[in-house]
């Protein structure tokens, strides 16, 4: 029977209607047509999922299950490539733990084995990898000690994929702490941080940064990393003449920095490499890096101070005119870190901040709007900045921003608008552009009244005496009235105050009178 079909069967060519015949041929004692029905077979699966699905109703899965312990060498190999394949499909993965083939497939990546069966152990480990269940399952069978074996190969371009699927198997167990403090303890992560280093293949190197970034959302992996001084490869990365490579890399450093000791060591390793990053031609890679620099200067101001000594200032204000929203938001944090140290601010302030910023202000996403609000509120604390956001144009998009319906805008919209009525010709500005009315009217509002809103109402009032006396009935010490100052009476929230020029049109009525302060002769 099995005769007759090997010479009707061209494995080229086989279809969906011959699959069934095909999956009957996995059962012969022959080992000829064992290999030619798993060729066909491997064939058919790359197909596409569709095929991977008609595979697993014909009951393929079982038979071939048994052929990765076959004798033959050529049937084991076939074997194994049809299970990186179809390992892909979650049902077969389902299958497969049922099965308990995990033994059999860890067991092909014996070191005398061929390197496409590494390869394919590999890439059948890394899509069963991928739940928590097969992890474990790996980790119980043994499988990670010859998984970064095989990192440890030769490095010449018929190893790449091998070397790539080897790592994806060793990325996803670093997500679980068991899995990886047992790499760890069996020397593996230094060997996995040596190797990612010292690889020249851009592919390896930049799924070594991604996995460590994986691995680093958890705060106990983050210190073992930083035990082992993972830091030192990052940084070496991020010197890759490979932009992917470049952008895992800055994402990683991102990842490390809460921890503190990490934080600590891009200072002077790091930092330097992460500014020359901002002037990259690729908006990916000056994105990546300017989050890595707005995570490493946040609440560190020795970070602050090595981001503006390695020449940071100039670049990072280039970068406000980025096309990538996340690039413009992660530089203008930078800034407002960099601002909280006076020396820093005056030297931004020096590099057209205020010009630079507008353009982030009148950005229609959120991030942005209250990332360069916040810059604004770090940045516009003296007269001379104040002067040359107002002279650049900058305060009628702060204003409009404190209508947003976001809460964060309207919340950093509020404190630079507090800033910036920090002087008369700003404050009088900022109020003949609607800032007190719209105030006034967040104001009235439970749910979008904040304390900076508060604040920032409070500050403009005290710029405009006549209104705050007609709608609180008194002032304080500290509000000097000058020529010009009117008491209208009391007023209700919500009232306009009309100005005196046109209460001067007015006829005379039996309404309480208007009194007004002018200490000049000539009215």
């Amino acid at each position: 029977f099995f005769n007759k079909i090997k010479d009707q069967f061209d494995p080229l060519m086989i279809e969906s209607k011959k699959a069934a015949t095909v999956v009957l041929m996995l059962r012969s004692p022959e080992e000829e047509i064992l290999a030619k029905a798993c060729e066909a077979i491997y064939k058919f699966a790359l197909k596409g999922e569709e095929n991977k699905a008609t595979l697993l109703e014909l009951g393929a899965v079982e038979p071939l299950t048994k052929l990765l312990t076959h004798e033959d060498k050529i049937v084991r190999r076939n074997a194994t490539m049809i299970f990186g394949i179809l390992a892909s499909n979650n049902d077969v993965k389902k299958l497969l733990r049922e099965l308990d083939v995990m033994n059999s497939v860890i067991a092909q990546l014996a070191p005398e084995e061929e390197v496409v069966i590494h390869e394919f152990a590999s890439l059948c480990l890394a899509n069963m990898s991928a739940e928590y269940t097969s992890k474990v399952q790996i980790f119980e069978h043994g499988g990670l000690e010859p998984l970064i074996r095989l990192l440890s190969s030769p490095d010449p371009d018929e190893l790449n994929d091998l070397h790539i699927e080897a790592l994806a198997v060793i990325a996803n167990c670093l997500e679980d702490m068991d899995t990886m403090v047992q790499i760890q303890q069996t020397g593996g992560l230094k060997k996995l941080l040596s190797f990612a280093e010292n690889s020249t293949i851009p592919d390896i190197q930049k799924n070594a940064a991604k996995a460590i970034t994986k691995a680093a959302y958890d705060p106990e992996n983050r210190k073992l990393f930083h035990e082992q001084e993972v830091e030192k490869c990052l940084v070496a990365l991020l010197g890759s003449e490979n932009d992917g490579t470049k952008i895992a890399a800055s994402q990683a450093i991102s990842a490390m920095c809460e921890n503190s000791g990490s934080k600590d060591f891009f200072n002077n390793q790091g930092i330097p490499q992460l500014i020359q990053l901002l002037k990259s031609d690729n908006e990916e890679v000056r994105e990546a890096a300017a989050l890595a620099l707005a995570n490493l200067t946040t609440c560190n101001p020795a970070n602050a101070n090595a981001a503006a000594e390695a020449d940071g200032i100039d670049p990072l204000i280039n970068v406000l005119s980025s096309k990538r929203d996340g690039a413009i938001a992660n530089a203008a944090t930078v800034l407002t870190n960099m601002a909280m140290q006076e020396p820093l601010r005056l030297n931004i302030q020096n590099h057209d901040i205020m010009h630079a910023i507008i353009s982030p202000l009148r950005s229609a996403n959120t991030v942005v709007q209250s990332k360069a609000a916040l810059a604004v509120a770090a940045t516009a604390c003296d007269v001379e900045a104040r002067t040359e956001l107002r002279n650049s144009g900058g305060l009628e998009p702060l204003v409009e921003l404190l209508r947003s319906k976001n809460d964060e805008v309207r919340k950093h919209a509020s404190w630079a608008v507090m800033v910036c009525a920090g002087d008369e010709l700003t404050a009088n500005e900022l109020c003949r552009l609607g800032a007190l009315d719209i105030l006034e009217e967040v104001n009235l509002s439970g749910t979008r009244r904040n304390k900076f809103s508060e604040a920032a109402y409070n500050k403009l009032l005290n710029n405009n005496l006549s209104l705050k006396y007609s709608q609180t009935g008194y002032l304080s010490s500290s509000n000097i009235i000058n020529d010009g100052f009117y008491d209208y009476g009391r007023i209700n929230p919500g009232t306009k105050l009309l100005p005196l020029k046109e209460l001067c049109l007015q006829e005379p009525s039996d309404l309480r009178a208007v009194l007004l302060i002018n200490s000049k002769s000539d009215v």
